[in-house]
């Protein structure tokens, strides 16, 4: 293949959940992948790929490996924060991007998500551009970071950190394919999370 090609197909934006289970298959063909290796994959320019992919990790069955829901909330927490800041790529520390995962459980986590995001893909498009504007998307990123500062208390209920990260992926999707319709599905689903929990609580 030309280089140039190459270079055009590396740099073709993503655009939806497929084009970003394809970018985390193709690096989970190695035997452990790192954080850092992983992010490469999806561009450390495209911040709504990168706020998917930890928060559809965490939906998958690897939210229950001890200690990922922590990791998944901290990146997240660096990437909306660096958004907010109008930063043009993102930075991560070294002792995150160190972080790895099995290849096999990463391809695992990848399969199991390929039919809910084929579902997604099918379904958006631009809409309800009042949830998605730039003073919409400021407090979407907001929420988003204090959601992702509860998840560590929360780390010994797998499945609730999950409900969650599904609310993070619901704002995600809003953001990658400016569909207002998932930022505002996202909000309905924070609230309906944290109803349920207070139901637990008391």
């Amino acid at each position: 293949m030309p280089r140039t090609t190459a270079l055009a197909l590396q740099e073709r934006p993503l655009r939806s959940l497929a084009d970003i289970l394809d970018k985390l298959e193709s690096s989970a063909r190695n035997e452990s992948v790192s954080l850092g290796g992983a992010l490469d994959e999806i561009g450390m320019r495209s911040y709504a790929p990168l706020l998917l992919v930890p928060s559809m990790i965490l939906v998958s069955p690897l939210s229950g490996i001890p200690g990922l829901p922590t990791i998944g909330a901290s990146l997240i927490v660096l990437i909306s924060a660096q958004k907010l800041m109008g930063r043009d790529h993102v930075w991560l520390p070294d002792w995150l991007k160190r972080r790895q995962i099995k290849g096999h459980r990463l391809k695992s986590a990848v399969n199991w998500l390929r039919r809910p995001a084929g579902w997604i893909d099918a379904r958006t498009h631009q809409r309800l551009p009042m949830f998605v504007n730039s003073a919409s998307n400021i407090l979407t990123l907001l929420v988003i970071i204090s959601i992702c500062l509860v998840i560590p208390f929360l780390e010994i209920l797998p499945m609730v950190t999950s409900l969650f990260a599904t609310a993070i992926s619901f704002f995600a999707i809003g953001l990658l394919a400016r569909d207002g319709l998932f930022t505002l599905i996202g909000y309905i689903w924070v609230g309906g999370a944290g109803y349920a929990i207070w139901r637990l609580m008391t």
